[in-house]
């Protein structure tokens, strides 16, 4: 599998889409309590989410309507391009 520099570019130019990434790739979790586990607030957790969502790289685990308990994991693209971030120690 050929390294996508385009996803990791854009995950690195953000710090706390590195951050919420990975932290899902320690396994799945509501936004409240990744943002307690690495100390960001709940809207930046929220924000970093939503653009990882829109590249495939997490997803919602429960149905799209809850809004309470809303659990987010990573997906397989999502942990290629974490193993490629830490590997090439891209994460600041």
């Amino acid at each position: 599998m050929t390294t996508d520099w385009d996803v990791i570019g854009y995950v690195i130019s953000s710090d706390h889409r590195v951050i919420v990434l990975g932290r899902l790739a320690e396994g799945p979790a509501t936004p409240t309590r990744i943002a307690e586990d690495v100390e960001l607030s709940v809207s930046h957790v929220s924000r970093a989410l939503g653009s990882l969502r829109s590249k495939d790289l997490v997803e919602l685990l429960v149905p799209e309507e809850r809004r309470k308990g809303r659990v987010y994991g990573i997906t397989s693209d999502g942990e290629r391009v974490w193993k490629d971030i830490s590997a090439k120690d891209l994460a600041e």
